[in-house]
């Protein structure tokens, strides 16, 4: 690859990428944003029933993913191929996927909502405001949906600051709305919960210019749904799901274990170091989200030696914001966990302190995971992506949270998630050096 080259594909992955991490960041600030308020007005009871429904609003936005991700890497794979018809029967099968998707998860809401607190481990205390958190955001899920598939099949489409823009925006209308609800209008968690689900709404409002204008290069199209289709995009996005449910899972075990050793005030110390997580995650998947369609749309075209190049530059950058990142978790550990610590309770700041602090080692491998998973599903091998999401999100960090638990009691604990994040980051870059030996520089 010649310099102009790289210093071109280098921009070009850096101006998707950093539009897509902000967007990202402004999109986790959703439960962020919940995080503080309802610990301002609702206590530690408040953010122990957040924590217990949170894995429900990280299930609803990982299908949401899986489906976008997958469908616009098909998209973008087709598009630079010059497919027109394939695309537009991939964005109608991800259209048609994702409201399957949102029946199965509204009728969930509808009828099944207490039955989920309770299966979460909420407990008298905790119970009614677990329960109407978790009704408010399954109902919403059509928008949460629809939002994520239409973000990502613009991001493709070219209009990475479209996306951006509608990412922020809305996570901006839901910190206004946290606010005026909970505090003004003492609406409690459901103004919590309401504002977060009218998010969506107003970021797809801000979306609705690139189809009304025309700029858009997929439309829906007439029988159009396929078995093959299907596949296609969901073997695509799977790593997208499971690097989200990965979340939801993680938070169900660790709350379980957490109950058992220190009660409502562990799981809400957990809340804080959990949420605060979904931030940190957010901006190595929207770098991974970012560099996406420029990774499939060179390897689309036969430019292996471009797509690695990006991933490279990836690479660097995470280990770079990695660094800040702990950094500041470090030595802000305490004013991070105050922040959250309403009652001043003594046990909530030295478990929530310690716990940033052991818990947030896993930046660097968590961040190098993800982009490397992302790079394989861009460039169609989807199964090393797939061995990478389901180890990190399942396979070992389940057994590893009840052995080190039982093991070191509540340090075991926070050590189960960097633990795991290390062996499977020593496994992706095994992968990943077997592909670029396999598929050489060309």
């Amino acid at each position: 690859m010649q310099r102009s080259e790289k210093i071109s594909c280098f921009l070009e992955a850096a101006k998707y990428a950093s539009f897509s991490m902000l967007g990202s960041l402004g999109l986790s600030c959703y439960i962020l944003a919940d995080t503080y308020f309802i610990s301002k007005g609702l206590g530690a009871d408040g953010l122990a029933a957040l924590n217990l429904a949170i894995p429900v609003y990280s299930f609803i936005h990982g299908c949401g993913l899986m489906i976008g991700m997958g469908g616009g890497t098909k998209y973008s794979l087709h598009k630079s191929a010059g497919s027109r018809k394939e695309t537009d029967r991939i964005f109608t099968s991800a259209v048609l996927l994702s409201l399957a998707a949102a029946v199965l998860f509204a009728g969930a809401g509808m009828f099944f909502s207490g039955s989920i607190a309770s299966l979460l481990g909420a407990d008298a205390r905790v119970y009614d405001m677990t329960e109407i958190y978790l009704r408010v955001i399954l109902l919403f899920s059509p928008l949460f949906l629809m939002n994520n598939v239409m973000l990502c099949f613009v991001r493709n489409d070219g209009a990475p600051q479209l996306s951006m823009r509608a990412m922020l925006g809305g996570s901006l209308s839901n910190i206004l709305l946290d606010y005026v609800l909970i505090f003004p209008l003492h609406m409690g968690i459901f103004g919590a919960v309401l504002a977060t689900g009218l998010a969506p709404a107003v970021s797809l409002l801000l979306l609705s210019p690139h189809f009304l204008k025309k700029k858009h290069g997929f439309h829906l199209a007439a029988k159009s749904l396929s078995g093959r289709q299907i596949c296609g995009i969901l073997s695509c996005g799977i790593p997208s799901l499971v690097t989200e449910l990965s979340s939801g899972i993680v938070i169900i075990i660790f709350n379980m274990i957490i109950l058992n050793l220190q009660g409502n005030v562990g799981v809400a110390a957990y809340g804080v170091i959990a949420n605060l997580s979904l931030v940190v995650l957010s901006i190595y998947t929207g770098m991974a989200q970012g560099i996406q369609p420029v990774l499939s749309r060179h390897y689309g075209a036969g430019r292996r030696g471009h797509a690695l190049a990006v991933l490279s530059h990836a690479a660097a950058a995470v280990l770079l914001l990695s660094a800040l990142l702990y950094a500041s978790v470090f030595f802000g550990a305490e004013q991070i966990s105050s922040i959250f610590n309403k009652d001043r309770n003594p046990m909530l700041q030295e478990t929530a302190s310690a716990g940033l602090r052991m818990y947030f080692t896993a930046c660097p491998f968590a961040g190098l995971n993800i982009v490397i998973s992302t790079f394989f599903t861009s460039c169609a091998h989807p199964l090393p992506a797939n061995m990478i999401s389901m180890l990190r999100g399942f396979v070992l960090i389940i057994p590893l949270a009840f052995l080190f638990a039982a093991a070191f009691q509540m340090t075991g604990v926070w050590c189960a998630f960097p633990c795991t994040e290390l062996l499977v980051s020593v496994l992706a870059l095994i992968l990943f050096v077997r592909f670029y030996r396999a598929s050489g520089t060309a």
